[in-house]
């Protein structure tokens, strides 16, 4: 999924009854673009949070009838120094990369692709989809990893059950439950689901800091009520947080980590770590698909034989996105 730059949105403060302090993010409409532009409802980034441990994205769309909007159709675009991580609860997106990978995106699948130095891929909602509901995610990758190279995991979580509620994880591990999904720091990614009055308390990693999204029914986190669509963010120290459903069915996702611990400047589709490597990425982006002339300095090449940093797709694949002018001040690095 490409990025666009939004504003920064509300962030209310308050407390748990722990004494804990709890942030509900507000989400912001965005749209896609294209002739009907879907629309998504972005939580991360904001001017106050940039990132929950290593998750530094997130967007939530749906569900979205195909037939009046048009559906996911994203273009060729590039990233770098991020992992994407998709979710989907119902639809179906074909993922095509210049890794060689080529993908189907399902409900309860989770698809993680890792740009490392650079990457290019495409997202179109398959003609079959009639309805199509989920959440995109980045992750910024640590100094040490985003310079690998490209890579793409599919993994099926099993779900994990007990009285009145369900867990699938696809990242990391919570409540005995794992996935061998590759991250490059410690991360959390989990669907839960709650039916109706159903009260869960999971322990979790004092070191991690977590987001949880409502993307069905009005929970209680930590006693907290907490709207559809928002965001919950819970700082570090917690050793456990309980969630609560109300008189609907609940799903949320619960997302996690330890802190970065390093600024980031994340600009359109890239992830760097000073304002010149984004302009960098940024001209080689745009002379590779043939847009602007090649920049005179820039980056390192995209790998060791000298090739293509965002690689080649296949022919008669739609146009792809080139980027979007830069803003005239310098890009500021984040944490």
């Amino acid at each position: 999924m490409s990025n666009t730059e939004v504003a920064p949105q509300e962030i209310l403060c308050g407390t748990d009854s722990d004494g804990g302090s709890v942030e509900i993010l507000v989400p912001r409409q965005v749209p896609l673009g294209g002739p009907r532009a879907m629309d998504v409802r972005r939580t991360l980034p904001q001017r106050q949070r940039s990132l929950i441990g290593a998750w530094c994205f997130l967007d939530h769309y749906g569900p979205d009838r195909v037939g009046d909007s048009g559906g996911m159709r994203v273009p060729r675009h590039p990233h770098t120094g991020l992992q994407t991580v998709s979710w989907l609860f119902t639809g179906e997106i074909e993922h095509r990369d210049s890794a060689g990978f080529h993908a189907a995106v399902r409900p309860a699948e989770v698809n993680l692709m890792t740009a490392g130095r650079g990457i290019s891929h495409s997202e179109f909602s398959t003609p079959a989809t009639e309805l199509l509901h989920g959440a995109q995610l980045w992750v910024a990758l640590p100094d040490r990893a985003r310079g690998m190279e490209p890579t793409f995991e599919h993994f099926r979580p099993e779900p994990l059950s007990g009285p009145g509620w369900t867990i699938r994880v696809f990242l990391g591990s919570i409540a005995g439950a794992s996935s061998p999904v590759t991250t490059h720091t410690p991360l959390l990614g989990a669907e839960i689901r709650l039916e109706p009055g159903a009260r869960l308390t999971l322990d979790t990693d004092p070191s991690f800091e977590h987001g949880l999204l409502v993307d069905a029914g009005a929970p209680l986190v930590d006693g907290r009520p907490v709207a559809k669509d928002h965001l919950a963010y819970l700082p570090v120290g917690r050793t456990s947080l309980t969630l609560e459903a109300g008189v609907e069915p609940l799903r949320v996702l619960l997302i996690g980590g330890e802190p970065l611990g390093e600024k980031i400047v994340m600009w359109w589709n890239f992830v760097g770590r000073n304002h010149e490597e984004i302009v960098g990425f940024r001209a080689q982006w745009q002379a590779e698909i043939g847009v602007e002339a090649p920049p005179s300095v820039h980056p390192e090449s995209g790998g060791d034989n000298g090739g293509p940093r965002f690689g080649t797709f296949p022919p008669g694949e739609p146009a792809p996105l080139p980027a979007p002018a830069l803003p005239n001040a310098r890009l500021r690095p984040r944490d």
